[in-house]
């Protein structure tokens, strides 16, 4: 298959280009700085701008658009059918969150392929569902997990190693074979963190890991506290959109879960009903694909609320966080 772009244009061998490095224009040093800047694909090229591959290797316009309209050609970028995105959706899995209940609020476990949000006040299980998503999504498929490794990106120093043993016992599987698939990142910084889950894909790619699982505890602590004041907000929300959806093209990429938390604050302004608002506004809410409101109970009781979902309706789910893990109220 053989197409031009202009009548005086060499051809374009579409079945040559397998990766970004057989672009016309771009040899492997380029290829290795749009690499270096997260472009780890011909998708990536074929929706980029010129303005944004001159920017990152210094080539010319010219040359920029002839490598993205051949990385167009390759993937052949157009319309496709309500079918064929439901035979995609036949390839999301599901991760079994350890109550049958919150399985049933989300639609059967934690997708992939999507960014699931838990937000609440300190104490309400958000971290605790990480590390138990962490132990479960290495399990079997027939017993809820997808047989992977996890990422975890810890930016407030939450991650704890006894907890995941306590966890890999409970589930009956052996916690340091669980704690070796665990990659765990400590973040300083929210440019840190950035990097992290562009070393992901690259981790993926180059050294064959099955991971399945990125969990964030937490997304916007770090965002949080670097961008104070209303005159940083656009900057911290400019970066804050470019990580997310960073995490989705990762997630459709690589068909794996991505589960974040996330800070809360209370609105002063509210003086009827849950002043408690999640931290990132409407960038954070409409890239994530679920949203889990999680609030305190009685003793272990925890009780889960799905405010947003592109296909399920808003429901809640009572949960328990026992020395064994997430479980269902008895």
């Amino acid at each position: 298959m053989v197409k031009k772009k202009e009548e005086d244009d060499e051809p374009i061998d579409v079945k040559a280009i397998k990766d970004i490095a057989d672009l016309p224009g771009i040899g492997k040093t380029t290829a290795d700085k749009l690499k270096a800047a997260g472009m780890m694909d011909i998708m990536a090229v074929a929706v980029a701008s010129p303005d944004i591959l001159i920017d990152l290797t210094d080539m010319t316009k010219p040359t920029a658009l002839k490598a993205i309209h051949a990385a167009r050609l390759a993937i052949q970028i157009g319309f496709r059918t309500g079918e064929d995105f439901l035979k995609d959706r036949e390839s999301t899995l599901k991760i079994n969150t350890g109550s049958k209940a919150l399985n049933e609020l989300l639609g059967g476990g934690v997708e992939t392929k999507a960014i699931t949000e838990a937000f609440g006040e300190f104490g309400s299980g958000k971290s605790q569902l990480g590390f138990q998503l962490a132990v479960n999504v290495q399990t079997p498929v027939d017993k809820g997990g997808l047989g992977g490794q996890v990422v975890f990106i810890d930016t407030e120093g939450t991650f704890r190693p006894e907890r995941i043993v306590q966890l890999a016992k409970a589930a009956g599987v052996d916690p340091i074979e669980v704690l070796r698939n665990i990659k765990v990142a400590r973040a300083f910084s929210s440019d840190h963190q950035m990097l992290m889950i562009d070393k992901v894909d690259e981790a993926i790619r180059k050294d064959n890991l099955n991971v399945k699982l990125i969990i964030i505890d937490s997304l916007t602590s770090l965002f949080r506290s670097e961008f104070a004041g209303r005159g940083t907000l656009a900057d911290r929300q400019q970066k804050l959109n470019k990580h997310l959806h960073t995490m989705q093209r990762l997630a459709d990429t690589h068909n794996l879960a991505i589960f974040v938390t996330n800070q809360v604050m209370a609105n002063p302004a509210i003086f009827f009903g849950n002043p408690t608002q999640p931290i990132g506004g409407h960038i954070v809410g409409h890239a994530s694909t679920y949203r889990l409101y999680l609030r305190k109970s009685k003793g272990e009781k925890r009780i889960a609320r799905l405010i947003d979902s592109p296909h399920l309706p808003e429901g809640e789910a009572v949960f328990k966080v026992t020395a064994e893990g997430i479980r269902d109220e008895e």
